[in-house]
């Protein structure tokens, strides 16, 4: 009975665990501090208990293990959801559609958290999880693109040219930056077996 006890603790736990409270140094709040467009020194230490401190949202922990590369990449990342052009709302029916297809408890709890706060209504988020069919416009477009992506790992010229014409190149072109970012995302949290944080929505059953 120990011995399956202690093999199933083993499968519970993460093959890359969060930092510590005590591991964080100058470099891991740098990486941090990329996302946020501020610097190292103004990101809330990690046993400070303030809102924003980096235990609070475990793939930081993760990701600065490697803070050379967490910096540059979430540098990047915080373009795609702080300041480029693309709304809220559609980049996140691309990322939530990521999180479905793919199956990824994980970015599917975290980012039906970021959607909600960001005004998308917790129905769309319901129908999202359905398919196409509820959607129309831009929204309809948005999904199908990303199942494309999804099934053929590219656009087919015609949805990229409807893209652009519905969108604007500079929003087209971020769309597929961010279906991009978050696949990655996905395979490396799915991949280090991360678990969604206790209280974040589930993962809805596929179809």
């Amino acid at each position: 009975m120990t011995e399956v006890s202690d093999e199933n603790d083993a499968a519970a736990r993460p093959l890359l665990e969060a930092l510590s409270a005590g591991e964080w140094g100058e470099a891991e709040y740098e990486a941090v501090g990329a996302l946020f467009g501020m610097s190292g020194d103004e990101v809330p230490r990690a046993d400070s208990g303030e809102p924003m401190h980096p235990l609070n949202v475990d793939i930081l922990g993760v990701l600065a293990r490697h803070p050379a590369m967490a910096q540059e990449f979430l540098r990047f990342n915080g373009f795609l959801l702080k300041r480029g052009e693309l709304p809220l709302r559609l980049r996140e029916l691309v990322v939530l559609r990521v999180a479905h297809t793919r199956r990824s408890a994980f970015f599917w709890g975290e980012h039906y958290r970021v959607a909600t706060s960001g005004g998308v209504p917790e129905a769309d988020i319901g129908r999202l999880a359905r398919g196409n069919s509820e959607f129309d416009g831009i929204d309809r477009l948005v999904l199908e693109a990303t199942d494309e992506m999804l099934a053929e790992g590219r656009l087919r010229p015609v949805t990229w040219k409807r893209l652009v014409e519905e969108l604007g190149t500079h929003q087209a072109m971020e769309l597929i930056f961010v279906f991009g970012t978050y696949a990655m995302l996905a395979t490396a949290c799915d991949t280090w077996a991360l678990s969604p944080p206790p209280g974040n929505a589930q993962l809805p059953d596929e179809g």
